[in-house]
């Protein structure tokens, strides 16, 4: 299980790159799929702290640190801090990133279809299912194998 996991998600994020390649020789600046994540969380929950971000897309807060910089270079996020908390800063989605909204619901649809394709609904709620159980797992537990 663990072999078929680490290569699946090696494969899909292999081809998600090629997908995004084939955009970027169209002339469109594609996110990565990381960055793809922050523009979905913030569509959800614009001005989320840095925090929030982290705890959404299960990052470490550094690793959010450089994805938001990287992306207010892009101009597709802006950071400012928390008026309740100057230690704090929050992020906001700029027109550039909520125009990218649509196209990502659209991309995020084709390859969720190309994914469940030949799967029952419920095969695909035993995944769900196996998936979440597997994201639950405490890496701070010692259970020896």
């Amino acid at each position: 299980m663990i072999f078929l996991l680490n290569s699946a998600q090696r494969h899909l994020q292999q081809w998600i790159a090629q997908q995004t390649e084939a955009a970027g020789r169209q002339g469109q600046v594609m996110p990565t799929p990381a960055q793809s994540g922050v523009i979905f969380a913030l569509g959800q929950s614009d001005g989320a702290t840095m925090g929030e971000l982290a705890q959404t897309l299960d990052l470490a807060p550094s690793a959010v640190s450089g994805l938001v910089q990287r992306m207010e270079a892009l101009d597709w996020v802006a950071r400012h801090p928390c008026p309740h908390d100057g230690r704090t800063q929050r992020v906001w989605l700029r027109p550039a990133g909520q125009h990218l909204l649509p196209m990502l619901k659209q991309a995020t649809t084709r390859i969720n279809a190309r994914l469940t394709e030949g799967f029952t609904d419920e095969e695909l709620t035993v995944v769900a299912r196996w998936l979440s159980h597997v994201q639950g797992i405490d890496a701070s537990s010692h259970e020896s194998a």
